[in-house]
């Protein structure tokens, strides 16, 4: 099964940065992502999930709400 991928906009999104910001973590490792036909860049959104879940400073844990279009 494939993993779930966000487009750039949305992962800013739920990141609350930039896309910029996206395409540079990306280019650091920071989080994953991959690209589709000719340059089309996505994000796995287990990665960002990750990212968010590195970043926690009191402990809980963080469940990602993304649409449903934004699963597929």
């Amino acid at each position: 099964m494939d993993k779930p991928l966000l487009r750039v906009g949305e992962a800013a999104h739920v990141l609350n940065v930039s896309r910029w910001t996206i395409y540079r973590w990306i280019e650091e490792g920071r989080i994953e992502g991959t690209k589709l036909g000719k340059g089309s860049l996505r994000v796995f959104r287990d990665s960002v999930a990750a990212l968010v879940e590195r970043n926690r400073t009191d402990g809980s844990t963080v469940r990602l709400m993304i649409r449903r279009t934004a699963m597929r």
